[in-house]
């Protein structure tokens, strides 16, 4: 099989997995607080990366508190999993799955923001452009459709799931300036968070062993929106000779999500979702539209 063949399934693999984790999150909040689900579920991401880095012959344990590195992995797992998912799962027992969802997809915006603001990368027309249509997404889905009302149905929980691209724009520009290994980092990170959310479990006496059934579905968050898909993404991304092109097969995870949404927690889609998450992903797409068309030809 070619690599061009080898980096679509593995990225396609990623896209299914991250396709189920919206429903996951909601029927997972049924037996559990969004605070439980965090610590479970990051538990069980720290210890997916583990066994990955074991066959990998990577895992070293002693490397998360090496004295030039310990604090890089507690900033990064403070501020994901710990914080992110925290306001993330909050958002999500706030709004229904379809509107969480999109909005939580906003990240690249703010990924973008946050490049331009500390990374120093230049902000064209087309990614201011970008923007707005990705902002008009946001409103859309916020107000179910009625834009010109500005009615928030749950600006709270809207806040708290467009916030979190924020937390997760922030991790993502930290962890470009820190130098380890981006297995390690990954790894540094959910022991932290999972520390970080354990001892948030136990300050606000919420700590509870939970139900089979709910335990099972932090192990399926853990190992497939935090943990196992991650690898199976950059090993898609590391193989592909168009990063860009290879990269938009991520926005059709949104809309397989909604499949799941609908056939199995049985919500009825709305219309302003989906216009709304066009918009995003065009918004998002405006952005990269050189690199998404320039294909790098690789010397012989």
């Amino acid at each position: 099989m070619k690599n061009n063949n080898k980096s679509v399934l593995y990225a396609l693999s990623a896209v299914i997995f991250w396709s189920t984790v919206a429903t996951a999150f909601k029927l997972t909040l049924e037996g559990m607080s969004f605070a439980q689900m965090l610590f479970y579920s990051s538990f069980f991401s720290f210890l997916s990366i583990s066994i990955i880095m074991g066959f990998e012959g990577k895992l070293r344990y002693k490397n998360l508190f090496a004295s030039k590195s310990i604090k890089n992995f507690a900033l990064l797992g403070l501020l994901n999993p710990f914080l992110y998912y925290l306001v993330l799962f909050k958002a999500y027992s706030l709004l229904p799955a379809q509107e969480a969802q999109p909005l939580n997809y906003t990240w690249p915006i703010a990924i973008s923001i946050f490049s331009v603001m500390f990374l120093k990368e230049k902000a064209s027309v087309s990614t201011v452009f970008g923007h707005i249509i990705a902002f008009f997404g946001v409103v859309v889905i916020a107000t179910r459709g009625d834009i010109f009302s500005l009615q928030f149905h749950n600006l709270y929980g809207v806040i708290l799931a467009a916030g979190s691209s924020l937390i997760w724009a922030g991790f993502w520009t930290i962890k470009m300036l820190f130098r380890e290994e981006d297995s390690l980092k990954l790894l540094g990170s959910f022991f932290f968070g999972s520390v970080y959310s354990l001892l948030y479990l136990l300050i606000t006496g919420d700590f509870v062993i939970p139900g089979i059934n709910y335990l099972a579905g932090t192990a399926y968050i853990g190992f497939f929106e935090m943990g196992i898909t991650f690898f199976l993404w950059t090993k898609g991304m590391s193989l592909s000779t168009n990063k860009p092109k290879t990269s938009t097969l991520a926005y059709f995870s949104p809309f397989i999500s909604f499949m799941f949404i609908a056939l199995i927690l049985g919500e009825k889609i709305m219309l302003s979702s989906i216009i709304g998450l066009l918009l995003i992903i065009a918004g998002i797409l405006t952005q990269n539209l050189k690199k998404l068309f320039t294909k790098k030809v690789r010397p012989a």
